[in-house]
């Protein structure tokens, strides 16, 4: 499969992304407009592209660059789905020199992803609690 790493979208590429959220529960309600302002609070975004230049995959991330960086949003279209682009997408966000010097990498997924990323060497042992305000 021939693909393209960018680390920017472009408005169309938006609004595939936009599409792709409407299609998961964890990100169903999200707008156009607040995914716009959702890439520019990013500190920084990898995603594929296929040929026809159509979003096939997507994460982003919020970091300090040395101490933390979350990782948000991996999403991978359903049509390519089960073809190693989870994979491909997880090493190259790990991989990225501008993570290299960070000291923990976290993210948040679904209970049934836990394996996935284990995979990696994630883990959910910390004694830390995370806690929300939903507005």
């Amino acid at each position: 499969m021939n693909y393209q790493i960018v680390n920017q979208l472009n408005e169309t590429q938006i609004s595939q992304l936009v599409e792709l959220y409407k299609h998961e529960s964890w990100s169903k309600n999200r707008t156009y407009a607040g995914v716009v302002k959702m890439l520019a609070g990013s500190d920084m975004i990898i995603a594929f592209i296929n040929e026809e230049q159509e979003l096939i995959a997507f994460c982003r991330l919020l970091s300090d660059g040395v101490y933390r960086a979350v990782i948000y949003d991996v999403i991978i279209h359903s049509h390519y789905r089960k073809m190693g682009l989870g994979t491909t997408l997880l090493d190259a966000v790990l991989n990225h020199p501008e993570l290299k010097e960070v000291e923990v990498i976290a993210l948040y997924c679904l209970p049934e992803m836990v394996q996935f990323y284990q995979s990696w060497g994630f883990h959910n042992d910390l004694k830390l609690q995370l806690m929300y305000i939903y507005n």
